[in-house]
């Protein structure tokens, strides 16, 4: 599992086995040979290898199908991850819009709350 994952993200990227394994900390050969299933990385390597690719390592081992980490999204990434169509000064605008929204409405709730005492 970790093997045809690892090829199949950094084969979504525009690096090569030697640039990763570079970045990594690796010989090419020994990134190449995780990528052939030929062998694991360690803990410190596989640790590297989720946060380069911003995955869990129990999405690299095969454990969940889920590559996203298990922490709360923030709102900037999830403006960049779903919105690849807009452009950087869209985005921005949007997620002013978005902020707006979230703290007008978190006055209501808090009045309502006020209210209900």
């Amino acid at each position: 599992m970790l093997s045809t994952r690892l090829k199949k993200m950094r084969s979504s990227t525009p690096y090569t086995q030697a640039q990763l394994a570079d970045t990594l900390g690796v010989a090419r050969t020994t990134y190449a040979m995780y990528e052939q299933g030929k062998r694991e990385p360690d803990h410190e390597t596989l640790n590297k290898i989720a946060d380069y690719f911003n995955v869990s390592t129990d999405y690299l081992l095969g454990r969940t199908d889920i590559p996203e980490r298990t922490k709360e999204p923030t709102l900037k990434g999830w403006l960049r991850s779903e919105n690849e169509d807009l452009s950087e000064n869209e985005r921005k605008e949007l997620e002013k819009d978005i902020q707006g929204y979230l703290a007008h409405r978190r006055e209501r709730i808090l009045e309502s709350r006020k209210n209900n005492k």
